[in-house]
Parts: structure tokens; sequence; C-alpha cells
């Protein structure tokens, strides 16, 4: 497929560049600085600002599916702000291309932990990783009522980290996936492979998914 990357240098989008051109796909990476990728045959870069919808649309169009792995930066101090605007000019951006398959990565804190109790209503959810949190679930909520496109939000589990691929792990929805030892985790590599799943044999459309071991 033709896909385009939102994010492919980050911690979970290099990820998902890997998978994507290890399984053959070619990329778009959308990229402010195109000498952070290095070259590869499946590979195309397109200097992109996320904030600007228009710059979004050029780069998109013609694609078969746009995957979002954008951060605003978690040490960024305008990371809500900057996140929610990034987010509606992805989302904008993909519906002026005329490309109808948009899937983000992000809300591991809008994950049901209890009945009715996000992670992010947990009192202890504080510091600097709660307002990026929370710009992810309120851009959950906004994608979720998109009716043109055909979204997909795959939120990790709370505990996400480097590692290998295993290509094992267990899909769940708006709830936590816990573990036997009462963990919920995966790595960003076999997060990538979720992904490609996702976008190879679609399951999740106009729904949200967790992934975990």
């Amino acid at each position: 497929m033709e896909i385009a990357l939102i994010g492919a240098t980050g911690f979970v989008g290099s990820s998902i560049l890997a998978e994507l051109l290890h399984r053959g796909h070619h990329v778009t990476a959308l990229l402010r600085d195109p000498s952070r990728l290095a070259p590869h045959e499946h590979l195309h870069v397109v200097v992109a600002d996320v904030q600007n919808e228009g710059e979004v649309a050029a780069a998109v169009a013609n694609h078969d599916a746009v995957v979002s792995a954008f951060n605003a930066g978690w040490d960024n101090p305008k990371i809500y702000g900057d996140y929610m605007s990034g987010m509606r000019a992805i989302i904008d951006g993909v519906k002026a291309a005329g490309v109808t398959r948009l899937l983000t990565i992000g809300g591991a804190g809008s994950l049901y932990v209890a009945p009715g109790i996000q992670g992010l209503d947990r009192p202890e959810f504080t510091g600097k990783y709660r307002p990026g949190a929370m710009a992810a679930r309120d851009a959950y909520v906004l994608l979720s009522r998109e009716s043109s496109l055909e979204w997909t939000v795959l939120s990790p589990p709370p505990g996400l980290e480097p590692g290998e691929r295993t290509g094992i792990f267990r899909l769940g929805g708006d709830d936590v996936l816990l573990g036997a030892d009462g963990t919920s985790r995966i790595t960003t590599s076999d997060l990538a492979v979720a992904v490609v799943n996702e976008l190879e044999k679609p399951a999740h459309v106009r729904r949200r998914f967790t992934v975990a071991y």
C-alpha cells in the first residue's frame, strides 16, 4: 500500500516506519527535517508542517491511508494546545485530500481502569504527562465525531517501551488489558505490528482498540 506517515522519527513512529518498510509498503514520511531519515527505496520524504492543513493535504493526497503518530512534545509547555491544533489540521488535511482511512496512535490515559473510570481520572495521574494525555483523550473524542473518515484509534497500554518484535499480543477495546502480573505493557515494535495488521486487514474501523501482552 501507499501509506503517509506522520511522526516517522518519533518514539512510536520510528517503529511503525520500520514495520511498514519491512512488509514492503511504500511510505511517505511528513517531516520538517528530511535529513533525520536514512534513504530507503520504498521511502519518500516530504517536508510538511502538520500544524498546516494545506501542507498536510498536499502531502497525503493519493495515498491509501494515513497513519499519525503525532506528538507535540512531552516537554512542550503548550503541549495541549499544540496537540489539539495539530490533530485538527491532520483530520482536516486528510479529508481535504480525499483520503478516507486515518489511523492514529494515542490515548493510553483514556483507557478505562475500572467501570466508568479512565486512567486520567485517578488522582495520582499528575505531572508533565497529564496535559498531553488530556489532549490525546480530547482528540479521540474529536475524531470519533467524524462520519466521513474510516478512522481508527490505537491506544497503547500504560507500559510502552523499546524492545523486540514478537508479533504475539492480545487485542482489547476501551479497557486496559492487564497481564497475569498486574501490568499492562507492550514494546513499540509490537505496537507497530498491530498498526500494520490493522492497515492490512481493517478490524476496528470507526473504533478504538488497544493491545498488550
